[in-house]
C-alpha cells in the first residue's frame, strides 16, 4: 500500500520511501501523521505556522516534528532558528506492506491505527470538497467524484491490479506542470474483500 500527498516542491527535491517498524511506530501518532500531510500539501512551514493551523502549541509541534525527523520523515531545511525553524517533508509518500511487520505486535497495533487515521481522513478531505464544490466549474465537478466496482480475483490478481492501477496514477502525478489551468488533486486507491466471513488459505497455510 502507497500514501501520497503531491508536495508543492520540485519533484527532483523528494522521494518515495518504504516504513520500517521505527518509522511506522512514530508516525502512528495523531498530530505526526497530520504534520507529515501538511508539509507535503503545504510546503515547508515553522512550528508556530504548523501548530496554528492544527490548533495545537509550537513546543509540542517542534517536539513532534523532531521525532518525525528522527525517522527520515521530515528534515529541517537549515533555514531559520528555533521556533522560526523552517521544516519540510523529506518524502512525497511512504509505502508499506502488513508482511513487513508480521510478529510484531507494537508495529501490528500502530499500522492498524494508522490505516485507519487514514480512512478517517480521506473522509474528512472529500466532505470539504463536497462543501466546496458548488463554487467550481461545470468540467471539473464532472471529472472529480467516486466511484466504484466489483472484482473477483485471487490475492495475486489483486496485487497485479493495484500495480497497474499505481501505474496510471504515476503516469499522470505531474502531467498538468506548468498548465495554469491545473490543480492538485488527491487521488486514492482503496480496495477490501467484501466476504469477510469467508477468509480463503493462505499461501503459509497450505
Amino acid at each position: 500500500m502507497a500514501t501520497d500527498d503531491t508536495p508543492t516542491g520540485s519533484p527532483d527535491d523528494y522521494t518515495g520511501m518504504r516504513l520500517d517498524s521505527a518509522a511506522l511506530k512514530v508516525l502512528a501518532h495523531p498530530l505526526r501523521s497530520r504534520l507529515l500531510s501538511r508539509l507535503r500539501v503545504g510546503g515547508p512551514a515553522t512550528a508556530t505556522d504548523l501548530a496554528g493551523a492544527l490548533g495545537t502549541n509550537s513546543g509540542a509541534t517542534s517536539y513532534h516534528l523532531r521525532k518525525l525527523e528522527s525517522v527520515g520523515l521530515v528534515t529541517d531545511t537549515g533555514d531559520g532558528e528555533g521556533k522560526r525553524r523552517l521544516w519540510r517533508a523529506s518524502t512525497d509518500s511512504h509505502q508499506y506492506e502488513p508482511s513487513d511487520f508480521a510478529g510484531d505486535e507494537d508495529a501490528e497495533t500502530a499500522l492498524n491505527w494508522l490505516q485507519r487515521d487514514y480512512s478517517r481522513h480521506l473522509g474528512e478531505h472529500f466532505e470539504r470538497w463536497l462543501d466546496a464544490e458548488d463554487a467550481w466549474p461545470t468540467e471539473w465537478r464532472d471529472a472529480v467524484g467516486m466511484g466504484d466496482s466489483f472484482v473477483i480475483a485471487t490475492a495475486e490478481q489483486l496485487e497485479a491490479m493495484n500495480t497497474e492501477l499505481w501505474a496510471v496514477l504515476e503516469k499522470y502525478r505531474r502531467v498538468g506542470q506548468g498548465n495554469p489551468s491545473a490543480r492538485r488533486v488527491a487521488a486514492y486507491l482503496v480496495s477490501y474483500p467484501l466476504d469477510l466471513d469467508r477468509p480463503p488459505r493462505g499461501r503459509s497455510d497450505a
